[in-house]
């Protein structure tokens, strides 16, 4: 039996906004409010302001948190500063990845970012993982997390903030008070521009989501999951599920970067090292129709009439001249940039180039 939807602690808020609500990661969610294209252009050129309680907020505590997290994921974790963030992808035996996540070290705890839909799925993980002096406790329901995202972030949401938040680095993060409240203030976000992440018990939610939106109807507009997918395609950021899954590994995802391997150990660390010298996998790679035809997630990418790949995510890209692109897994000869393929829309085949991500990359 299915679980019913839960709701973030701004439900009302979006209703009362006017959103339209769909069913995302086990949530009702909002997925528009003016428009997606609107809402993308504001946090191009402006502001935007997203709800993401829905994801899933761990708190980590003890002396061998660093240690233990390090053995199950690829990138470093035990050489994070205090008040760092940084990506990580717990991986499986193969290589795939069970989820990407974000690590903020805070000064007496760590706090853990999972997605949506793998939350139930990583909290049983982190459980039956672990050991040594490591306490894992479930917010769920108790935090909220809001996003404000765009050029304009800074002007936004600063004087919320008792923290000097111009000073904060890209992934780094502020114990401090917004709106009042004691809160997590990170430079981090999803949508390839500047912005701010805001961690703060559920119940505060709706106090700051009305003051940012109170004095900044113009600079500042509310934004759903659409435009957020929008986004992060045109920064060739990564989706669970699409770009990243149990199958698809990290080098797959074209975020080895991420991968130490200098690590003594961890988890799929040997079948990643092996593919890492293989190099003959499949690989995700940005594609651009000729064509405004949207490319969805399924649809097969052929080279010279045979299958080459497959469309893993696409969208019409306002950031990349409205152009209709895509991330595709492809066989390594189709993957290099340049290369003529073709996506196969209900029977018919339409042109495209492949192209190295990012689509889109902020000034």
């Amino acid at each position: 039996m299915e679980e019913p939807l839960r709701r973030t602690a701004l439900f009302d808020v979006h209703r009362a906004l006017g959103a339209r609500i769909v069913p995302f990661g086990g949530f009702e969610m909002p997925v528009q409010y003016a428009g997606i294209l609107a809402e993308h252009d504001a946090v191009r050129k402006r502001a935007g302001l997203f709800d993401l309680s829905h994801m899933a907020q761990f708190e980590l505590r003890g002396a061998d948190v660093a240690a233990w997290a390090d053995a199950l994921t690829i990138n470093h974790v035990a050489t994070m500063k205090p008040l760092q963030a940084r990506y990580n992808v717990f991986t499986n035996d193969a290589g795939g990845a069970h989820d990407d996540v974000i690590f903020y070290r805070l000064p007496e705890r760590w706090l853990l970012i999972v997605n949506a839909g793998n939350a139930h799925k990583m909290w049983a993980y982190l459980q039956a993982q672990q050991q040594g002096d490591v306490q894992l406790t479930d917010l769920r329901g108790e935090t909220a997390l809001i996003a404000v995202q765009g050029p304009r972030s800074v002007e936004v949401l600063a004087p919320l903030v008792e923290a000097d938040i111009v000073a904060l680095k890209y992934y780094t993060c502020a114990e401090t008070k917004a709106g009042g409240i004691p809160a997590v203030v990170a430079r981090t976000g999803y949508t390839g521009e500047d912005g701010f992440e805001v961690f703060l018990p559920a119940e505060a939610a709706v106090g700051l989501w009305d003051a940012l939106l109170t004095g900044h109807h113009s600079v500042l507009a509310p934004c759903g999951l659409g435009a957020r997918d929008v986004l992060r395609l045109e920064a060739g950021m990564p989706l669970y599920g699409h770009e990243l899954t149990e199958e698809i590994t990290p080098l797959q995802a074209g975020i080895g970067w991420a991968v130490k391997f200098a690590k003594p150990s961890f988890t799929g660390k040997a079948a990643l090292a092996a593919q890492a010298v293989d190099d003959d996998y499949p690989r995700v790679a940005g594609l651009v129709l000729d064509g405004r035809v949207p490319a969805r997630a399924g649809y097969r990418v052929l080279r010279n009439g045979a299958v080459a790949g497959e469309i893993r995510s696409g969208s019409i890209a306002p950031s990349v001249g409205n152009k209709s692109i895509a991330t595709a897994l492809l066989e390594p000869a189709s993957a290099t940039a340049g290369t003529r393929l073709g996506v196969e829309v209900r029977g018919t085949e339409h042109p495209a180039t492949t192209v190295a991500l990012p689509f889109y990359k902020r000034g």
